[in-house]
């Protein structure tokens, strides 16, 4: 299959592709990608430096007869989200992806894709290695840690870069051009408990939450889609108030920028309510199935019973906790009064871990105001502290502020329109964190710009980019770099 994959078109954005995607990639584990870019710009004999932080940089001179164009720094990120099935077997510290076609859209095997930012890379590798295309002096930057963190963003020193625009190549649909990016900040809310033996008279049961879409915390909040670890909480917190449960353990979510799709927990039951509880939870499982069978119709909710567990949450610290999940804000808090359909801030409750006497909630809040985002972070702050739990920020990097007048804008704009007989691009500012915010506090001078091919379902297993779309998209990367503007 990876045969297939490497001769679609555009063939080299595709073998690039390929060849990436063979090469283990997780977020703050980036050490193999690393030395496959650096091998990948010496094999070329192109200049190729590894920075302090671990990004990658690899300049290529201007083509014959565009020596007098501005300087262009192409950028995509290394890391790729990590997500799978539960029952894909699959190890994204030892494995490459595993890819297949399916009418227009590039598949993995019951796993991320990697498009998001692989095809990016892909690109710039495509540009890097060609002898015939037409471009000005490049400036490739190939930066790590974008999914966890944008450490490497962050870590880029003033001064490295010597171009004078920024071809982010992170946008997920096609006829998009990206001015403006949210900021964001990590919300982390942690406590300690009493574990209690669990009493003789209780009965063990695992329940799980599944079969959620989920999705790129930024890009798909505006959705509305289910979040795993908030229907657990409706379900335990129903069961408590009504059949007493205790909670055992809780696992919900992944990665702060994933919308959870599965948590599961193993609780406790008095006896005499099992046939209450079982049915109680039936009843609500279905009910919030109803809810959500359009935006969710693979949801399942899974009740089954298991051996006993021998201990349970503190009672007084077990309530507090379901308290302080339902008040949570989760999902769209506040939407752009300036941009249309633009959500300005919202929050992801993305991973929940509860267990041997520790408990750890996960948030990402997201917002293109400073204002805002420090607004929703506190009230987070404040609904998981009235439950004595100790909160930490941590992670916080910057919006990106949209400029109307830059001359790539006009470029892009441009040459989008006089490639697609008229049709004019949609130029927005996205709720997804992208690197320019960071970049620009470092190049404060540099003109930015974000665009790219339609990519579905990123962070999910379900992330698929369209064959049709990236040949598009290839054909306007490569008609922009023949119109960057004079020196």
């Amino acid at each position: 299959m990876s045969d297939i994959i490497r001769n679609l078109d555009p063939k080299p954005v595709w073998k690039n592709f390929a060849d990436l995607n063979a090469v283990p990639r997780p977020s703050k584990k980036e050490e193999r990608v690393i030395k496959f870019m650096k091998d990948f710009g010496e094999r070329l004999g192109l200049e190729t430096l590894e920075d302090e932080v671990g990004n990658v940089i690899i300049r290529k001179p201007a083509s014959k007869g565009m020596e007098d164009r501005k300087m262009v720094v192409m950028q995509s990120h290394l890391d790729m989200v990590h997500q799978k099935n539960n029952d894909t077997d699959f190890n994204f510290d030892t494995q490459g992806i595993e890819m297949y076609v399916d009418g227009d859209w590039v598949r993995a095997k019951g796993t991320t894709l990697g498009a998001d930012n692989g095809l990016g890379v892909a690109t710039i590798m495509a540009i890097l290695e060609s002898e015939t295309i037409v471009h000005p002096p490049i400036e490739a930057l190939f930066t790590i840690d974008e999914e966890t963190g944008m450490t490497g963003a962050q870590g880029l020193k003033p001064g490295v870069l010597q171009g004078e625009i920024l071809l982010n190549l992170d946008t997920e649909e096609d006829d998009e051009i990206g001015v403006g990016c949210a900021g964001g900040v990590d919300v982390t809310a942690t406590r300690t408990y009493n574990e209690e033996q669990t009493p003789e008279h209780m009965s063990g049961f695992k329940i799980t939450v599944k079969g959620l879409q989920g999705g790129h915390s930024g890009m798909d909040i505006i959705k509305g889609l289910g979040n795993a670890n908030k229907f657990m909480n409706r379900l335990l917190f129903d069961a408590y108030e009504n059949v007493g449960l205790r909670i055992h353990s809780i696992n919900g979510g992944s990665l702060r920028n994933a919308i959870p799709r599965e948590s599961v927990a193993e609780v406790a039951v008095e006896n005499i309510h099992k046939d209450a509880f079982e049915l109680e939870l039936n009843v609500l499982a279905t009910t919030i199935k109803t809810e959500y069978k359009t935006l969710e119709p693979e949801l399942e909710v899974v009740i089954e019973a298991i051996e006993t567990p021998e201990t349970i949450m503190d009672l007084g610290v077990q309530e507090g906790f379901l308290r302080s999940i339902y008040t949570a804000h989760n999902g769209v808090y506040r939407m752009s009064p300036d941009i249309e359909n633009l959500v300005e801030t919202s929050n992801n409750i993305a991973r929940i871990t509860l267990g041997n006497g520790e408990v750890e909630v996960l948030c990402l809040t997201r917002s293109s105001v400073e204002s805002s985002k420090t607004d929703l972070a506190n009230a987070l702050r404040a609904s998981f502290e009235l439950s004595g739990f100790v909160v930490e920020f941590s992670g916080e990097y910057p919006g990106w502020q949209p400029n109307m007048d830059s001359d790539i804008l006009k470029v892009l704009d441009k040459t989008y329109k006089s490639l697609n007989n008229g049709e004019q691009a949609h130029i927005a500012a996205c709720h997804a964190g992208l690197e320019c915010g960071i970049l620009g506090q470092h190049y404060p001078e540099m003109e930015m710009i974000s665009f790219g091919p339609t990519i579905r379902g990123a962070h999910s297993p379900d992330e698929r980019a369209s064959i049709s779309s990236t040949k598009k998209y290839w054909e306007l990367v490569l008609q922009v770099l023949k119109e960057i503007p004079i020196k």
